[in-house]
C-alpha cells in the first residue's frame, strides 16, 4: 500500500493519477475527500495503517512571508508536519521506502548554472530553511529505521493548470497583459509534474538526494514564444531594458504596493539552472523537455 501526503496539491494530484487513485490513500492537511485520512499534520500525529511506501508531498508552498507569523507557518507545516508524520509511521514493519518532495530553494541562490547536490545549502528565507530541516529529520529517521529514502529537489514544476508564477504568466499572456523584458535570454530550470510522477514508482536501490529538471533549461524567450504559439496569439510585446529598470526603481520607492522592484527584476533576469546528472546516472531519469509540452500546459482549462 502507498500513502501520499498533499495528494490534493498540484504535484500530488499528478502522482495520485499516475499511481491509480483507488490504490493510493491520501493524508490531508485537515481537508476531507474520498480516500483521504483526515489529519492536520502541522499539529496532529496521524493514525496510519501498515504501508509499503510513503510519498511526502504536503507542505507550505514557496511565497514571500509578510509577517513573523507567516514565517513561523513554514516551520509549523514543513518541519513539525514532517515530524508528526514520522511519529505516525513509527514501528510500521511494512514500510520500506520514503520519498520526500523538496525544493531547489534549499540552495538559497538566485543565480548560477548547473548547481548540483553537493552545492552548499545557504537559504535566507523561511521556506528554504524549513525544507532543509525537514530533509535532515527525514534522513536521520530513515537511517535509524533502516528505510530507503529519496529526497527529490524540484525547481519550477510545470503541467496543466500550473499554480504560482507559471500560472500567472499563462493568465497574463491570455489577457494580453504580459510583457517580455529585454532579450529574455536567461535560463531557468523546470520539470514536468508527470515526469516526476512517473519516476516515483521506479525508485529502487539508489537512495539519496536528487535534483530533478527537464535537462534543457529553457530561456524566457523560448517559453514566451512557445506559449504564445500554443495559445495562437502574437508574441508578447517587449519592454526595453532601460524602461524595465526605471519601473523597478519606481517600485523601490513605492515599496510593497508595487508588483516589481529592483530586487525582483534582478531575480527574473538572472540565469538559475540545476544539474540532474546524478538522477540520470543513478535513477535512469529521462524527462521530457517542458517546451515540447507547452500545448498541454497552456490550453488546459481549470
Amino acid at each position: 500500500m502507498i500513502l501520499i501526503t498533499g495528494g490534493s496539491g498540484f504535484l500530488g494530484q499528478a502522482i495520485r493519477n499516475h499511481l491509480n487513485i483507488l490504490q493510493v490513500p491520501s493524508l490531508s492537511l485537515g481537508q476531507s475527500s474520498v480516500n483521504e485520512i483526515q489529519c492536520n499534520l502541522s499539529n496532529e500525529i496521524p493514525k496510519i495503517q501498515e504501508v509499503d511506501m510513503v510519498i511526502h508531498s504536503a507542505g507550505k508552498a514557496h511565497k514571500v512571508p509578510k509577517t513573523d507569523e507567516e514565517k513561523a507557518d513554514f516551520f509549523k507545516v514543513n518541519v513539525q508536519g514532517t515530524e508528526n508524520l514520522l511519529a505516525g509511521l513509527e514501528n510500521k514493519s511494512s514500510l520500506k521506502k520514503f520519498i520526500f518532495i523538496s525544493s531547489v530553494a534549499v540552495y538559497g541562490i538566485t543565480e548560477g548554472t548547473e548547481i548540483d547536490e553537493n552545492s552548499p545549502l545557504n537559504p535566507t528565507d523561511a521556506y528554504g530553511k524549513s525544507k532543509i530541516e525537514a530533509e535532515q529529520i527525514i534522513q536521520h529517521w530513515c537511517k535509524a529505521q533502516n528505510i530507503e529514502y529519496y529526497i527529490l529537489r524540484l525547481p519550477l514544476i510545470a503541467g496543466p493548470n500550473p499554480p504560482g508564477n507559471l500560472g500567472a504568466m499563462i493568465k497574463a499572456l491570455r489577457k494580453g497583459f504580459y510583457f517580455s523584458i529585454g532579450e529574455a535570454d536567461v535560463k531557468k530550470s523546470m520539470v514536468l509534474a508527470n515526469d516526476v510522477a512517473e519516476l516515483i514508482p521506479s525508485l529502487n536501490g539508489k537512495a539519496g538526494i536528487y535534483n530533478l529538471t527537464d535537462g534543457y533549461h529553457p530561456t524566457f524567450d523560448e517559453l514566451e514564444k512557445g506559449m504564445a504559439k500554443a495559445l495562437n496569439i502574437k508574441n508578447p510585446l517587449k519592454i526595453p531594458q532601460m524602461v524595465a529598470t526605471l519601473i523597478a526603481k519606481i517600485g523601490d520607492i513605492l515599496g510593497s504596493k508595487s508588483p516589481i522592484n529592483s530586487q525582483k527584476l534582478k531575480k527574473i533576469q538572472s540565469t538559475l539552472t540545476f544539474s540532474d546528472k546524478k538522477a540520470r546516472a543513478e535513477l535512469g531519469w529521462n524527462p521530457s523537455p517542458v517546451l515540447d509540452n507547452l500545448d498541454k500546459i497552456v490550453t488546459s482549462k481549470p
